[in-house]
């Protein structure tokens, strides 16, 4: 089955062209576990291509959980990773040097509404977090 490429035109100036790869257990020595990776495969001039992944934190999932009452679900946990790889393309000057592990253990979704991605997370709002923390480069 061929990659279906997605484009996010960035504030940075940058198109950015991304798919989603994948999704795993981070590993037992990582310093992100435990969490979960997701990967994504990026470019943003078609020549080179690199790997993004994000790390949702247990920890993140449990405050959310405990806030709401309820776990999120799968598709709630992909909308949040996919908004904080949109906000990286946004606010990282070069991803390729500096946003290639994320980290979503804090956010705030607010900020998206005006993208109209609302409908995307409306079971997420108000998610887990404060933008301010958002992402983290490592």
């Amino acid at each position: 089955m061929p990659t279906q490429w997605k484009s996010y035109a960035a504030q940075t100036g940058l198109v950015y062209q991304y798919y989603f790869v994948g999704q795993r257990p981070a590993l037992a020595d990582d310093p992100e576990a435990p969490s979960t990776e997701y990967i994504f495969d990026v470019t943003s001039d078609r020549k080179t291509t690199f790997a993004v992944s994000i790390f949702l934190t247990q920890s993140a999932l449990d405050r959310w959980a405990a806030m709401r009452g309820r776990d999120l679900t799968e598709p709630e946990q992909y909308a949040g990773v996919k908004l904080c790889l949109l906000q990286a393309f946004d606010e990282v000057a070069d991803m390729l040097r500096d946003g290639r592990r994320l980290r979503l253990d804090a956010c705030g979704v607010t900020g998206f509404d005006r993208r109209g991605l609302t409908d995307t997370v409306a079971g997420l709002s108000p998610l887990i977090f404060n933008k301010t923390a958002f992402v983290t480069r490592r």
